[in-house]
Parts: C-alpha cells; sequence; structure tokens
C-alpha cells in the first residue's frame, strides 16, 4: 500500500536485508522452540472463562492490529493486485474484506482444532514432541525463506 512491493522489487538490498531478516527470526523461533524445556502446556482454567472473552480478544485485537508483520504483509501483497486506473479506495475495501474474511475463517479453524487438541497436548511427552516438531518447520520455514531469489523487475 505504501510502495512497499514496488520498493522489494527495485532494491536488491532492501530484498535482501528483510529475507535475511525474516529468515534468522524464524531460526530464532525454531531454536527456541526446539530447546524449550516446558514439559506440558497447561492453560490456567481461568483464561477460558466466559467472562474473561472480552478481555482476551481486546489483547488480540491490539496485538494483531499493531503487528509490524502484517503491515509488511499488506504493504507487499496489496499492491500486486491494484488496477492503478481503476479507484483505488474500492480496490483496498474489496481485498480488506476478503482478507479479514479468510482470516477470520482460518483463526477459528486454528481455535476448535487447538480447542480440541488441548487435553491431548497436557501430557509432558507428546507436548515436548509438538515443540520439536514445531522447531523444525521453523527452521525449514528459515531455509526455504533463505534461498528465496528476487524475480527481476
Amino acid at each position: 500500500m505504501l510502495g512497499l512491493g514496488a520498493a522489494l522489487a527495485a532494491s536488491e538490498v532492501l530484498f535482501s536485508t528483510l529475507k535475511w531478516l525474516g529468515a534468522a527470526y524464524l531460526a530464532y523461533l525454531g531454536v527456541t522452540s526446539l530447546l524449550s524445556k516446558a514439559s506440558s502446556l497447561n492453560v490456567p482454567s481461568d483464561d477460558l472463562r466466559a467472562g474473561n472473552a472480552q478481555s482476551l480478544f481486546a489483547r488480540g485485537l491490539l496485538v494483531g492490529a499493531s503487528n509490524p508483520k502484517a503491515l509488511l504483509f499488506f504493504g507487499a501483497l496489496f499492491p500486486q493486485f491494484i488496477e492503478p486506473s481503476a479507484p483505488q479506495a474500492t480496490q483496498f475495501v474489496i481485498l480488506g474484506v476478503t482478507f479479514v474474511f479468510f482470516e477470520l475463517f482460518w483463526l477459528s479453524v486454528y481455535a476448535l482444532t487447538a480447542a480440541r487438541a488441548r487435553q491431548w497436548l497436557q501430557q509432558p511427552r507428546r507436548a515436548q514432541a509438538f515443540n520439536r516438531v514445531t522447531g523444525v518447520v521453523f527452521l525449514l520455514a528459515a531455509g526455504l525463506l533463505a534461498t528465496t531469489k528476487r524475480t527481476a523487475p
């Protein structure tokens, strides 16, 4: 939206910097997960009460709205789907609504899956295995990101 996609396409240095920062961050998450000493993924039942739902929603909304990765995502993705000769505000609204719809759909799928997996993950060995698998996935993602190449502008 702010020309970040064009800047990334035009600047090898900017692309490489963001690529390596992203790969390093994913690798950090992977190593942290692999080295995690958590023996179980216990969730206090107080956090799951209905009376606390609004507070949890508000915190989640604040975290999501202030996430710089989301801003970078929109800045890099949206310009590719905008037709410069057409009214841009309408296009942004359509893209935004579409994104929110799919984001809410997948977050609902994640929440339902997590609710079902909660009891299973509260056993120490399963939680440790989950952490190991998660760490490997993050490290693989870091490797894939590190090997991406910029397409010619």
